[in-house]
């Protein structure tokens, strides 16, 4: 069985999400077991396991995704970096449907060669900030907005670029605030610098202390800051220490997200169902 390892939201190796990508052949999933233990063996942020639908109306694949330590509902990165292995290998060609916990994703490609993928917008609502949030983050929380059941996040502006940057969080303490995670985030200190606003993810309850670059994410930060900049179309930096560009444009409910990836490994999966 194949196995790829694809660097998403990146035009380059090394930097961007790291996904580990298993394209099935049957019309099923193997056990839960089996996937989770794939997941944890493969040890980056998620691992997407797909398989094709035959002739089902609704969607073409069926997609699930896994981090080392459990499945979720929704995921950015590892939905392009499918596409990606499915264009790049002749698997399919043209727009594609995921069927997902998400419900149906699309995803095609662009002619620059980005893919861009068409996810629900996050419901942000406002919430009060959790005893110990600021300490826990090591930053204090300007605003604070839940994002919904589908990503389970905190999303937390705070005072500036510089801040988001030099968070160092209590990943155990912050592992309790949230159902799956806290997105801090700022708008760009310098608007010319080709990005315009700045992110970073942590999801320690999950297993991910830090995330390299969040797709599902900008599906909140794309519903935060398209109102506030006066703008559908923008670009977030994930400010990770592998850094990478998320292209946004808010459309109603939904939000398109769009970047390109490349493949890193391409081998074989012995250990097989």
């Amino acid at each position: 069985m194949r196995i790829r390892i694809v660097d998403a939201f990146t035009d380059r190796p090394f930097a961007g999400n790291p996904a580990g990508v298993l394209l099935l052949d049957a019309e099923e999933f193997p056990a839960d077991p089996w996937l989770q233990q794939v997941a944890t063996e493969v040890n980056a942020s998620e691992t997407a396991f797909a398989h094709p639908l035959g002739d089902a109306a609704d969607a073409d694949w069926a997609l699930r995704w896994f981090t080392p330590a459990t499945e979720v509902r929704m995921c950015g990165h590892a939905t392009l970096a499918t596409a990606h292995v499915l264009r790049t290998t002749g698997t399919w060609q043209g727009p594609i449907r995921f069927r997902t916990l998400s419900g149906v994703l699309r995803a095609w490609t662009e002619g620059d060669g980005t893919i861009t993928m068409d996810f629900p917008v996050a419901p942000l609502t406002p919430a009060e900030a959790p005893d110990g949030v600021a300490e826990a983050l090591g930053a204090t929380p300007l605003t604070v907005l839940d994002t919904g059941p589908d990503l389970g996040d905190l999303l937390i502006e705070v005072a500036d670029e510089a801040t988001v940057r030099g968070l160092a969080p209590d990943f155990a303490a912050l592992a309790r605030l949230s159902r799956r995670g806290v997105i801090a985030t700022a708008v760009a200190q310098d608007p010319s610098g080709g990005y315009d606003f700045v992110s970073r993810g942590f999801f320690p309850a999950v297993g991910i202390d830090e995330d390299p670059v969040t797709g599902s994410a900008h599906t909140a930060l794309a519903a935060f800051w398209s109102p506030r900049l006066g703008r559908p179309a923008l670009t977030g930096l994930q400010a990770s220490a592998r850094t990478g560009l998320v292209r946004t444009r808010l459309e109603g409910e939904r939000v398109l997200l769009s970047g390109p990836a490349v493949t890193v490994v391409d081998g074989e999966l012995h250990a097989v169902p």
